[in-house]
C-alpha cells in the first residue's frame, strides 16, 4: 500500500516583511495622468510570494494595473484611493474595518466580501450551496459525497455514522477550514473501532473511489483554469477488509503532487466537460458572492461524467498552477482597456 509515502510534502515559505506603500499624493496622480487601475492588496507574506511574482507584476503594469500594498498600521481610509482592495486576511478586526471600508468606498471593490469568504471557514456550510444546485445536465452531474458533522465526543462517532448510514471508509477533515496547514490536513477511517480516534470538531465525508486523480478548478470571475492532482488512492474491497486504523495526510493535491504530465489511464486524466464546469463556476459565482476560488472535484471511477466537488477554497495559490499569468492578466486587461476606470468597470470584468 501507499497510503503513507505519498502526499507529505508541499512548498514552505519564509516570512517577509511587508513591501513599501505608495503615498496618496502619488497614487492620485498616476490614475489621473494614466487612467491606472490601482489594486490596494493585504495579504500574508506566503501569498504574497505565491502570487505577486515580478514576472506577473510587470504583465500587470503593462496593462495599466498597479499593485499597492496596503498599511495594515494605518487607518484603511486614509489609503489609496484604490479601484480594487485585494485582500486574504483573517480576524474579525480586518473584516470589520474592511465592512466598513465598503460602507464608506462603495465605489471601491472589494474582492472578496469578508462575509462571503467567511462562509467557505466552515466544511458543514462550505458544500450546502453544491448540494442546493443538484446540478445535471446532458454533459454530466455534480454532487458532494455524504457528510457527517461531528462537533465534540470521539467515542460516540460510530454510533453517529451508524445513524446517518454513512458507509465505511470514511474521509476526516477539520471543520474549520482557514486556510491553515492544520486545515488541509485529512485521515481516512477504514473500520468502526478506528473513528474514536478522531479528533472532533470535523466533517466526515464517504469516500468515493475516483482513480487516485482529482481536478483543481480555479475560477478568477468568469476565467476557468483546470489543473490534475493525485489523490488518494483508491480502496478495494479485498483492503477494506483487511486493513484497519486511520491513515493521516498532512496535505493531499498540493502543487507537488501534479498529475498533469502523468501517464494515466485516459478515463482517470480525462477533464470534466467544459460547459458542465462553467455552469457550475457561474452558479457558485453567484451563490456564494465569491470571483476568487477553486473547486476540488472527482469523478467517480467507473464512471464518465458523475462528479462530486469535495472541497471548495478561497484565493487559492494561483502562483502554483500553469498558465496563472496568462489568466489573471487577461482579466485585469479588460479593466485597463476601459477608458473611465471606475467601480462599474472594474467590477463587471470580475
Amino acid at each position: 500500500m501507499r497510503l503513507e509515502e505519498e502526499f507529505s510534502h508541499c512548498d514552505h515559505y519564509d516570512e517577509e516583511e511587508q513591501p513599501e506603500t505608495m503615498s496618496q499624493c502619488s497614487i492620485g496622480g498616476l490614475q489621473q495622468q494614466q487612467k491606472v487601475v490601482v489594486v490596494g492588496y493585504a495579504l500574508t507574506s506566503k501569498k504574497i510570494k505565491s502570487f505577486l511574482q515580478p514576472k506577473f507584476e510587470g504583465l500587470a503594469r503593462n496593462k495599466g494595473i498597479l499593485f499597492v500594498a496596503i498599511d495594515q498600521n494605518r487607518p484603511l481610509s486614509d489609503q489609496g484611493p484604490f479601484d480594487i482592495v485585494l485582500h486574504k486576511l483573517t480576524g474579525k478586526e480586518w473584516r470589520q474595518i474592511l465592512e466598513d471600508y465598503r460602507q464608506t468606498h462603495p465605489e471601491v471593490t472589494v474582492l472578496d466580501p469578508p462575509d462571503a469568504i467567511q462562509h467557505l471557514h466552515n466544511r458543514q456550510s462550505m458544500l450546502q450551496c453544491v448540494a442546493d444546485m443538484n446540478l445535471s445536465n446532458s454533459y454530466g452531474k455534480v454532487g458532494v459525497p455524504r457528510q457527517l458533522v461531528i462537533k465534540k465526543d470521539a467515542s460516540s462517532i460510530a454510533d453517529a455514522v451508524n445513524k446517518a448510514g454513512l458507509i465505511l471508509p470514511l474521509v476526516a477533515k477539520p471543520l474549520v477550514a482557514d486556510g491553515s496547514a492544520k486545515s488541509h490536513e485529512l485521515s481516512l477511517a477504514y473500520d468502526q473501532y478506528s473513528l474514536q480516534k478522531l479528533e472532533p470538531p470535523l466533517v466526515l465525508q464517504e469516500f468515493v473511489n475516483h482513480g487516485g486523480v482529482l481536478f483543481k478548478v480555479y475560477i478568477v470571475g468568469e476565467a476557468i483554469k483546470v489543473v490534475r492532482r493525485f489523490s488518494l488512492p483508491d480502496v478495494t474491497k479485498r483492503e477494506l477488509s483487511k486493513v484497519q486504523g486511520v491513515f493521516r495526510f498532512p496535505r493531499v493535491s498540493c502543487a507537488a503532487a501534479s498529475a498533469d504530465d502523468a501517464d494515466l489511464d485516459p478515463r482517470v486524466a480525462e477533464l470534466p466537460p467544459r460547459p458542465l464546469l462553467e455552469r457550475l463556476a457561474k452558479e457558485l459565482r453567484r451563490r456564494l458572492g465569491l470571483r476568487l476560488f477553486n473547486l476540488d472535484i472527482i469523478r467517480e471511477h467507473g464512471t464518465r461524467d458523475n462528479f462530486y466537488v469535495i472541497d471548495i477554497n478561497y484565493f487559492p495559490g494561483y502562483g502554483k498552477m500553469p498558465g496563472h499569468l496568462v489568466i489573471l492578466g487577461s482579466r485585469w486587461r479588460r479593466v485597463s482597456l476601459s477608458t473611465q476606470p471606475s467601480s462599474s468597470v472594474v467590477a463587471s470584468s470580475w
